[in-house]
């Protein structure tokens, strides 16, 4: 499959601190890569270097196989938010439209009643800008991006402060895009539940670092359900799980974690005939939220 972007060692430092550290990153095409990791792992430094507001300390990286060093024609081919979309308050939806295409370069812009259509803003009139809910703001912020038409489009935190309602129009945008537009689309998010529903590959970023990538099919092959039992006799049980090479941790005196994927039923059967009960036994599914802090260094990792 064609790779849209690709990184070798992108690096970038400040004076005293490395926002990126020989960065390595590979997005498909077609895919909807999510980008997952703390508050300044580097993810926003990234985008922006992608989007040219930045250059790398070192590295290198190539959109749709060319160099950044040649890359501004490439650019033309990519949308872009990043923190919040720029937009003039005193102006309608479509006079933010007219106005971006003007700034862009480009001539007039015939199909803005598509593109307003396209984000659900086609009955907002002679509706200020001012008057909008965050959501709408935010989905004008896409319809701005997407005004030349772009096939990669990168969102740095889209439904950050956003209401339920907003944050599922946003995600249906995102898919709309994806699967009938054919967009690429990089997104970074610290809202993970939201983010399982919609990414088909993932890049998990520390300390300016991809530190893996997989894909969402993969990745649901791999995550562990998560088995907690209170116990009375806890050393009976380690020195079972010792023994059988189960992949557990203790949390304390009374409680025990079990990470495997087994039949829950056929588990407590198992326990049973070996004169094990305990006292109360949880099944959990691990969530992508706790791949990403296992991945980082928690209890256990894939």
């Amino acid at each position: 499959m064609e790779t849209i972007l690709e990184t070798n060692a992108l690096t970038k430092k400040y004076k005293n601190f490395t926002a990126l550290n020989n960065l390595n990153i590979h997005i498909k095409k077609g895919s909807i890569y999510g980008l997952i990791g703390k508050n300044g792992a580097g993810k926003t430094t990234l985008i922006r270097i992608l989007c040219g507001l930045q250059k790398p300390t070192k590295g290198d990286y190539t959109i749709y196989g060319t160099s950044y060093h040649n890359i501004i024609n490439i650019r033309k081919r990519m949308g872009a938010i990043i923190e919040s979309p720029i937009l003039i308050s005193n102006m309608t939806a479509e006079e933010n439209l007219i106005l971006q295409s003007k700034d862009i370069g480009l001539p007039d812009l015939t199909d803005i009643d598509e593109l307003l259509e396209l984000v659900n803003l086609n009955t907002t009139n002679n509706k200020k800008v001012s008057d909008f809910s965050l959501g709408m703001k935010e989905r004008l912020g896409i319809a701005l991006a997407l005004a030349n038409n772009p096939d990669f489009l990168l969102l740095d935190e889209p439904i950050n402060g956003l209401d339920p309602e907003g944050i599922i129009d946003i995600r249906e945008l995102i898919l709309k895009l994806n699967k009938e537009k054919g967009i690429t689309i990089l997104i970074s998010s610290h809202y993970l539940d939201e983010l399982s529903k919609i990414a088909t590959d993932y890049g998990f970023i520390d300390n300016g670092t991809i530190i893996k990538e997989i894909s969402s099919e993969t990745l649901k092959k791999q995550m562990s359900h998560k088995i907690t039992l209170k116990v009375s006799n806890i050393l009976d049980f380690v020195k079972y799980f010792e023994t059988h090479h189960y992949n557990y941790e203790v949390l304390d005196n009374t409680t025990i974690n079990i990470y495997e994927k087994v039949s829950l039923s056929k588990f407590m059967k198992e326990l049973v005939q070996n004169n094990l009960t305990p006292d109360e036994i949880k099944e959990q599914e691990q969530t992508l939220e706790s791949y990403f802090l296992n991945l980082l260094g928690g209890p256990k990792n894939d």
